[in-house]
């Protein structure tokens, strides 16, 4: 797999009103969360990680991640990871992440670190 500092990829995605209700069921939480909570927000970042950028056989070691804002549900939201550093020799991969409300406001930032076995340098 060919990977450089610099890539990236990105992913946009609505949780409609609805899903309060399957997330407060899912959580066994009494009361419906009135924001999109964090974690359906942190698993954009998985879904990039896994699928997109490094992508199949990627392995999550560490995540961090800051929430700078809460976000509504139906708002557009874009999550982003960026690789930062490559250390092939290592076969880890450190990603920044970053999820953007739909006006543009930073809703999260963080950054990951993945192991991904045939990891090359572009």
């Amino acid at each position: 797999m060919k990977l450089d500092v610099g890539q990236s990829a990105e992913v946009s995605r609505r949780f409609p009103p609805s899903d309060a209700a399957v997330f407060a069921g899912l959580a066994g939480m009494d009361a419906l969360p009135e924001v999109v909570p964090q974690p359906l927000i942190g698993g954009l970042f998985s879904y990039l990680l896994g699928v997109r950028l490094p992508g199949f056989g990627t392995n999550y070691l560490k995540q961090e991640m800051q929430f700078l804002s809460s976000a509504r549900f139906g708002e557009t939201l874009t999550a982003r990871v960026t690789i930062t550093r490559l250390r092939p020799e290592k076969h880890l991969v450190d990603l920044e992440t970053v999820c953007l409300g739909e006006d543009g406001r930073r809703v999260c930032e963080g950054r990951a670190l993945v192991y991904v076995e045939d990891a090359v340098a572009a």
